[in-house]
């Protein structure tokens, strides 16, 4: 089965040209292959599905119209989007999966997908905000806040964020080696997909003697919107698409 790959479009409605090239993808060329995965990032932040998101419900729209044609959508949760919940996934008939793995086989290949972030172990202090974030306790008292202070504590995390990220060397926030190769081994595979560090390419090397491979999806604001694609035999393609 042939299928296309996305992620970190971090859509917001302050950004119309990316939003505008989110829909043009949806609703076109996208509708060409039977499935399309999502992982993670597809929107900057998300606060809850009871939240008002009328600027980005055309996306949704999108997103639902698409499923309806029959493309199978997968939806990953991301690091600023990983409170998606059920009433997201039923608007858009899309799967929504955890972020921290997915084992599929496409084009008759093995493959882990993911959004990326559980590789950069490297980065002690997100990982540790990461494992508070995740915690059915931590989002049970955050979604049951008034929506104005969820958007105050959203803003406020995504200040210290940019912050951080000014003062952190560029490897800390890349992938660990090590990292990719254990998910790689615990999964028997040779195929892992992901996005998060914003750093497009396809690596190939080796792995215990078999040759191995690793795509990394760009992010939509930087690299002009860099996708995946693998066909019907396998054979995994990264590409730029505007």
């Amino acid at each position: 089965m042939a299928a296309l790959f996305i992620s970190d479009l971090h859509l917001d409605p302050q950004l119309p040209a990316t939003v505008d090239a989110c829909l043009r993808l949806l609703r076109g060329p996208a509708a060409d292959y039977p499935a399309l995965y999502i992982l993670g990032d597809l929107f900057e932040y998300w606060i809850g599905d009871d939240a008002p998101a009328q600027a980005l419900a055309p996306v949704l729209d999108a997103l639902a119209a698409l499923a309806a044609r029959g493309t199978a959508l997968t939806v990953m949760h991301g690091n600023r989007d990983f409170l998606l919940g059920d009433d997201f996934a039923r608007r858009c008939g899309c799967r929504l999966v955890a972020d921290d793995q997915l084992l599929e086989c496409i084009g008759g290949v093995p493959s882990l997908l993911l959004h990326g972030d559980t590789l950069c172990t490297d980065d002690i202090d997100y990982q540790r905000f990461r494992a508070s974030a995740r915690d059915p306790a931590w989002q049970a008292d955050f979604l049951a806040r008034p929506l104005a202070e969820r958007r105050a504590i959203v803003q406020g995390l995504r200040d210290k964020s940019r912050a951080a990220m000014r003062d952190k060397q560029a490897q800390i926030m890349d992938v660990n080696a090590d990292a990719v190769a254990a998910a790689m081994r615990e999964h028997g595979v040779r195929r892992l997909i992901h996005g998060h560090t914003h750093r497009p390419a396809l690596h190939r090397f080796t792995l215990d003697g078999d040759a191995a491979e690793r795509c990394v999806l760009g992010d939509w604001r930087a690299d002009g919107a860099m996708l995946a694609r693998c066909d019907e035999n396998g054979a995994l393609e990264l590409f730029r698409w505007r």
